[in-house]
């Protein structure tokens, strides 16, 4: 793509200069121009704010802060602007509360060149990450309905097992309601009835039954 028109914004934001210097070198001679840099969360959301970018590559950890706090707080502010989070681990945990809050890739730090420029014009231009992208593949586990395999002589319904596995993943009530579109009291009613069903003590014992019985493997 060429053409100021067609030249995708970006702002990057990781608390390690060296890293923002790298992804600037990597995208250089592409259809992306950054137009900030950020190293903490509240650099990240004032510069999104005054730059207004197309798609915002966060780091899930800025330094001792957690990168999703800027995206739950950028989606919130600019819910137009597109976040691709990024990561030095395939954490599900991470994944998981990034879909959550709204992320419209993550990636990986180690992604080649091509993965990193393809992640940031697919969000550009709203389309779904690619078929091999991580988040597609955590977000399919969390919005996987019940099938056979699911029956474990635990009569857990569909949605009850959709919280179960977000629960698994170590969503909070608030990130679970946000992603299923449910309130946090809802979650709650949901919550309980599992653990009453799986005649669990608390949540990090449903966990452990949800992975044991194969319920988050994608």
């Amino acid at each position: 793509m060429k053409g100021i028109d067609l030249t995708i914004k970006l702002v990057v934001a990781d608390d390690h200069e060296v890293v923002r210097s790298g992804i600037g070198t990597l995208l250089a001679e592409s259809d992306v121009e950054i137009v900030g840099e950020a190293g903490t969360v509240t650099e990240t959301v004032s510069v999104t704010t005054q730059s207004k970018p197309d798609v915002v590559l966060l780091d899930v950890r800025l330094g001792e802060e957690d990168g999703l706090t800027a995206l739950e707080q950028i989606r919130t502010e600019l819910p137009h602007v597109a976040v691709v989070m990024m990561s030095t681990y395939d954490n599900p945990t991470y994944v998981a509360r990034a879909i959550a809050l709204g992320a419209t890739d993550y990636i990986l730090k180690d992604s080649s060149r091509i993965d990193v420029l393809e992640a940031i014009q697919r969000a550009a231009s709203r389309e779904l990450p690619s078929e091999t992208s991580i988040l597609r593949r955590i977000q399919a586990t969390m919005e996987k309905r019940k099938d056979r395999s699911d029956s474990k002589d635990v009569p857990l319904t569909n949605r009850e097992l959709q919280v179960l596995r977000h629960i698994a993943l170590g969503l909070s009530n608030k990130e679970i309601g946000t992603s299923l579109n449910i309130s946090v009291e809802t979650v709650k009613e949901h919550v309980q009835n599992i653990l009453r069903k799986l005649d669990a003590t608390d949540r990090t014992a449903a966990a452990v039954w949800a992975v044991k019985s194969g319920l988050i493997n994608s």
